[in-house]
């Protein structure tokens, strides 16, 4: 696990997690009812504010947030366009 993944897992259990559901990097975040849009918005702001990025909103899908490593690839592509 990279320290972008380990963030960002942190960060959802932090948040979104109420009980002892283990969330792994694969783990389908809103098609599995963890995450909903109200909280993908919050996840976004995080990100963006995190690492200093814009991601604009047709990009913030629902498949692009259902889980950590899809997250991280997209983090990871708006990090490489600000660059």
């Amino acid at each position: 696990m990279n320290d972008m993944q380990k963030i960002v897992l942190d960060y959802i259990q932090k948040e979104y997690i109420e009980d002892d559901t283990e969330v792994e990097l694969d783990t389908p975040l809103i098609s599995g009812g963890i995450v909903d849009s109200f909280s993908m918005v919050s996840l976004k702001r995080f990100l963006e504010t995190k690492y200093q990025i814009q991601i604009p909103d047709e990009a913030a899908s629902p498949e692009a947030f259902d889980n950590v490593n899809s997250i991280c690839r997209l983090v990871e592509e708006y990090i490489q366009k600000k660059g």
